[in-house]
């Protein structure tokens, strides 16, 4: 990874790609989002501040666990624009995430453990379908899986009526 002397406080697009590991076209893109900024030369070029580096790492980490660039964009809305961010700063945006993460890595543990049932079925062809329909809410009606919310009162109606 190329380094850049300390002395130099801004990065060419370039630079920027070169030592984030993004492409250009991710950086100008991250641009477009409101991910990072540049202020333009007198001959149109960009410039960005260092701490858009970290920005940047920031952003890729956050796309790779699957936070939605809005939610990114948020997130580094709140970081301070006149000093490169610090480890505090970071902590306290992601920890933020956490709640949203576990259920994530719950659903993809559910969906891992029942992947092999799921080979093939369509959703339509199984009694009950633990990813679409954990609790099972209507299997004891009909085959096939259901992503209709039953309201608590209409279930309890259902089990007084049944028996």
């Amino acid at each position: 990874m190329p380094q850049i002397p300390e002395k130099i406080h801004e990065l060419t697009v370039g630079q920027l790609a070169a030592r984030s590991g993004a492409a250009v076209s991710a950086l100008h893109f991250y641009e477009s989002k409101g991910l990072i900024s540049s202020r333009r030369t007198t001959g149109n070029q960009r410039r960005y501040h260092r701490d858009t580096l970290r920005r940047v790492a920031f952003a890729r980490a956050a796309q790779r666990v699957g936070i939605p660039l809005a939610t990114i964009r948020e997130a580094l809305a709140e970081l301070p624009e006149e000093r490169t961010p610090t480890r505090e700063d970071w902590a306290r945006l992601s920890e933020a995430w956490r709640s949203e993460l576990d259920e994530r890595i719950s659903r993809l543990n559910r969906l891992r453990d029942h992947l092999t049932d799921c080979i093939g079925c369509g959703c339509l062809s199984l009694d009950t379908c633990v990813l679409s329909n954990p609790d099972d809410a209507f299997g004891r009606l009909q085959s096939g899986s259901r992503l209709l919310v039953e309201r608590r009162g209409d279930r309890k109606k259902r089990e007084r009526e049944q028996g």
